[in-house]
């Protein structure tokens, strides 16, 4: 009978080890992004549409899927897509003047549901995590 000898001691996960304030600053840095990302986004897709549609979905998905390799969690997605969620929330309500930034057309619809529909893929199919080299 054979048994492998393993040292017995915690498991510890080298991207998450001690590196609380960096990992913090990353989300918050995704955050931020995922914002700037939505702002924009609403804003070109309109301009050159359908150019500017594809462009900024295409930006909403890279930050979604960089964020969820940089942070090696879904974390990452989710604090991308909640910055990109509230710039366009903000965005949509419409101010007292009657003014707002998204107008009802369907270049507006894509963008909205197109950006949740790649936050929630980037999520869903998460970080493909390789095994350990000996």
């Amino acid at each position: 009978m054979s048994t492998s000898s393993r040292t017995s001691g915690p498991s510890v996960n080298s991207r998450t080890a001690g590196a609380r304030p960096g990992r913090i600053a990353a989300f918050l840095g995704l955050f931020v992004l995922g914002a700037l990302t939505g702002a924009a986004g609403a804003l070109v897709q309109a301009a050159w549409f359908p150019g500017g549609l594809l462009l900024s979905l295409a930006a909403a998905a890279g930050l979604f899927y960089v964020g969820t390799n940089l942070t090696g969690s879904r974390a990452g997605v989710g604090a991308a897509g909640a910055g990109w969620l509230v710039a366009v929330l903000f965005l949509t309500a419409t101010r007292p003047e009657g003014d707002f930034v998204f107008g009802a057309g369907l270049g507006s619809y894509v963008f909205l549901l197109g950006g949740m529909a790649a936050a929630v893929i980037c999520a869903t199919v998460g970080v493909l995590v390789q095994p350990p080299r000996d």
